[in-house]
């Protein structure tokens, strides 16, 4: 913007956009962007001031891109908002305040909320030899957890050619190729970070691979019991013609 002088206004710290005589924003006490590290449950209280204001200046307030809802006199010079709870789903929410007759004057904060994984229970698969199959561990947390797998008890040691380790922010998973009688077990994924741990189970049992009939032996023998039946047929066509004709007689 310009202030009819030709010349350009200041800018906010950080470059945040042009400001009349120095005007900016400061959400608790910060003046720049900043990440605030909380817990879950207890509330969080933001308060955004206008500094430098020689005159009223309406603030707004953003979750992301929604815009929150203000009550009046608290919209003028100074905005507070708390949300209450704070949970898991805050974690990497921005909150933006904004000057309302110029936007581009703001200042954000990221909600850093921290929490241990959350990974509880037992599963029971059963699953024939020589198939492949998946155990899977899904488990927020942060900071990120690492993971380790066993088997009864013990760290389980990895065979690259038959197990398979996938994994991404939440979800844990461990494949094994072509399970053997030996890999009959309970197979343990424990989640660890800085903050707890969590664990599940999972009882393998491992079946008798079943018979696979060649497909060509079960139409042969579709076939022979076709034609058997057919020649039984031909072979009593006269007795069941007379018994026909005895019945409509």
């Amino acid at each position: 913007m310009s202030d009819g002088s030709g010349g350009e206004e200041p800018l906010g710290r950080g470059g945040e956009g042009p400001m009349r005589g120095g005007l900016e924003l400061s959400i608790n006490n910060h003046a720049a962007d900043f990440s605030l590290s909380t817990l879950p449950g207890p509330p969080v209280s933001l308060s955004c001031l206008v500094q430098n204001s020689s005159q009223p200046e309406e603030l707004l307030w953003y979750r992301g891109d929604g815009k929150v809802d203000l009550k009046d006199g608290n919209q003028v010079n100074v905005s507070n908002i708390c949300i209450s709870p704070v949970t898991e789903s805050d974690n990497g929410v921005t909150f933006t305040c904004k000057l309302a007759r110029d936007k581009s004057v703001q200042v954000s904060v990221i909600l850093d909320v921290q929490f241990p994984p959350q990974l509880t229970g037992e599963e029971s698969l059963q699953i024939e030899e020589e198939k492949d199959v998946t155990l899977t561990c899904n488990a927020k947390s942060n900071p990120q957890a690492q993971t380790t797998w066993y088997k009864n008890t013990t760290t389980l040691t990895l065979q690259q050619d038959r197990y398979q380790l996938y994994r991404t922010s939440e979800v844990f998973q461990l494949s094994i190729i072509k399970v053997q009688k030996s890999d009959n077990g309970t197979y343990t994924c424990v989640v660890k970070s800085p903050l707890g741990e969590g664990r599940k189970d999972f009882h393998l049992i491992v079946e008798d691979k079943k018979p696979v009939f060649p497909k060509e032996a079960v139409i042969a023998a579709a076939v022979v019991v076709t034609i058997t039946v057919l020649f039984g047929i031909v072979a009593r066509k006269d007795k069941i013609f007379k018994v026909w004709k005895a019945l409509v007689s």
